[in-house]
């Protein structure tokens, strides 16, 4: 049984990032690439979050009770401030190398500011997925039986979708994010910051899965209409590729902007 949760949560958690990966991003070398670099940018964003936390737990002199609660919500809200820092940092490299490849050889079509917010988005979910998840992920081996003590039995269930929804809302940020850029939209950045936020702080009252998943999902199902549009879909584009009938899918002929 516990070896049936481990990979059916695995699966449920990562199973989406995975066939992205094969199908959109695997055959291009140029697009792993990408892919690593924005896992690195998400790693060192994480890096500074454990500084900054550390350092709070320093100064608090490691104190229980309400204080370490206090001190999460700070580590939050902290760390998703940094991460949309480095998804900015990020842009402003692929920007500034895009613009690099076009000055040395200007017949060369680079790749799409749209296509690299994909990319970009998909190596920050993963490596947010990863850590968030492996943890728990690996607790399902067992030994032990969830909710023997009054939790919830669905506890692996729950994270494995959170997580889902986690590393699908990086991709759709990531989109609509390097769109606010592009267009100089601050607000839209804003949007994804905020955003970005209310999920992350739905995590802290985990216990109510309920309106944690349904919030959390709500808030994925908008961002993926707004990515969807900003990324140059439209109904026709739509009801042609459910109808298997789009012959210039998106993200394999995108032309540089």
């Amino acid at each position: 049984m516990t070896a049936a949760v481990f990979f059916g949560c695995a699966f449920i958690a990562f199973g989406p990032a995975l066939a992205l990966y094969i199908f959109t991003i695997a055959s291009e070398p140029l697009r792993i690439i990408f892919l690593i670099a924005g896992a690195f940018f998400w790693l060192v964003s994480l890096l500074l979050s454990s500084l900054v936390w550390f350092m709070a737990e320093t100064i608090t002199g490691h104190k229980d009770g309400p204080v370490q609660k206090y001190l999460l919500i700070f580590g939050v809200l902290v760390s998703v401030f940094i991460q949309e820092v480095f998804r900015f940092a990020y842009y402003r490299l692929l920007k500034k190398a895009n613009e690099g490849l076009k000055a040395i050889n200007p017949d060369e079509t680079g790749p799409s500011m749209r296509l690299l917010a994909y990319v970009s988005g998909l190596g920050f979910g993963i490596m947010s997925g990863v850590f968030s998840f492996v943890n728990t992920l690996s607790d399902s081996l067992g030994p032990g039986t969830v909710g023997i003590h009054g939790d919830s039995p669905q506890f692996f269930l729950n994270s494995a979708f959170m997580t889902l929804g986690i590393v699908l809302l990086h991709i759709f940020w990531g989109i609509v994010f390097f769109d606010g850029c592009e267009k100089r939209r601050w607000c839209t950045l804003l949007v994804v910051l905020l955003t970005h936020l209310l999920v992350s702080a739905l995590t802290l009252i985990s216990p109510h899965y309920g309106i944690n998943l349904v919030s959390s999902y709500t808030v994925l199902v908008l961002m993926g209409i707004w990515a969807f549009f900003v990324a140059g879909g439209s109904f026709r584009s739509l009801k042609l590729c459910l109808l298997c009938q789009d012959k210039d899918f998106l993200l394999f002929n995108q032309r540089s902007r």
